[in-house]
């Protein structure tokens, strides 16, 4: 009998853990026919509510419930990292526990990986129920990091993935402390399938994603798996440089010319505000970059366990 590990990280989920768990339970007569033992693997990201205790109710009706509870909040990839560390499964699968990524896929996917895949992965077609300015800057966001990385990251994807245990001991052989999740499952590549579905709206509760918490999520996706910010605030310094040299030029120029080379100051000013706004942003790409290095080299751990069971 093989074993599937399913892997959930909860943040604030009390309202979603037993309508979860009972929408998988859905798949119980695939399991059988499948034979395919399963386990749940709860990571609680240092919920403020009752999602440990709910865990903790379903434990007690059902020793496959198992739960890592982290001592404060260290983010979804931490969790996901922890959950991929616990899973004894020959396979294990990502969902989120708000049921946007829909276990009733599962037969689907076990079916390609019996097909020969190494891992099947979601991705939603529509983006429903999402503002349009975050469905906007989500689409530019992959147009952006297909053109500026060598790794594939597709639109729309999901963590909702299905994989063998050879892609799981892959991902978790990138201990790396910036995780993006998303990158690192196109970085060790394998062969996948993809699934589309369109955009399940959360069952109970609010997303806890907010814009802000987004962009920051991409800036750590675009640092993680390129370096061409990098070169781009050095090209920007190399045609500054150029441009500088060449009013140099000019100013002397008009000085023989026209014997005044101190007229259009306000445009001077205007000049010196560009490039010294340039330099900034410069700065910061390269700060973001060794801010990255300063917290790898630190060697802190991904995340501190509170309870495991």
């Amino acid at each position: 009998m093989s074993l599937l590990s399913i892997i959930v990280p909860c943040y604030n989920e009390e309202e979603n853990i037993q309508d979860f768990y009972h929408e998988v339970l859905k798949n119980e007569s695939f399991f059988r026919e499948k034979d395919l033992a399963v386990e749940f693997l709860y990571i609680d990201d240092g919920s403020k509510d009752g999602t440990v205790k709910e865990v903790k109710k379903l434990h007690e009706k059902d020793e496959r419930v198992h739960l890592i509870s982290f001592s404060r909040n260290f983010g979804k990839e931490a969790a996901i990292y922890a959950g991929l560390q616990k899973a004894k499964g020959d396979y294990a699968v990502l969902l989120d526990a708000d049921l946007q990524d829909p276990p009733s896929l599962l037969p689907e996917m076990y079916s390609y990986i019996e097909e020969g895949y190494d891992s099947v992965a979601t991705r939603r077609v529509t983006r429903k129920g999402e503002p349009r300015i975050r469905s906007f800057f989500a689409r530019m966001f992959y147009r952006l990091m297909n053109n500026i990385s060598r790794t594939e990251i597709v639109d729309g994807a999901r963590d909702y993935r299905l994989m063998t245990r050879q892609v799981v001991d892959a991902i978790l052989s990138m201990t790396e402390y910036n995780r993006f999740t998303k990158g690192i499952f196109g970085w060790v590549g394998y062969e996948t399938k993809w699934l589309e579905y369109e955009n399940v709206e959360r069952k109970k509760g609010e997303s806890k994603w907010s814009f802000w918490k987004l962009f920051l999520y991409s800036i750590e996706g675009i640092t993680a798996f390129s370096t061409v910010p990098l070169a781009f605030a050095s090209v920007m310094g190399v045609l500054f440089c150029f441009a500088a040299f060449l009013l140099i030029i000019v100013t002397i120029v008009r000085k023989l010319v026209f014997g005044d080379p101190t007229d259009g100051w306000p445009s001077l000013v205007c000049i010196i505000s560009l490039i010294s706004g340039v330099q900034l942003f410069c700065l910061g790409i390269v700060g973001q970059y060794l801010s990255k290095t300063y917290m790898e080299v630190k060697k802190r751990p991904i995340y501190l366990v509170k309870e495991d069971f």
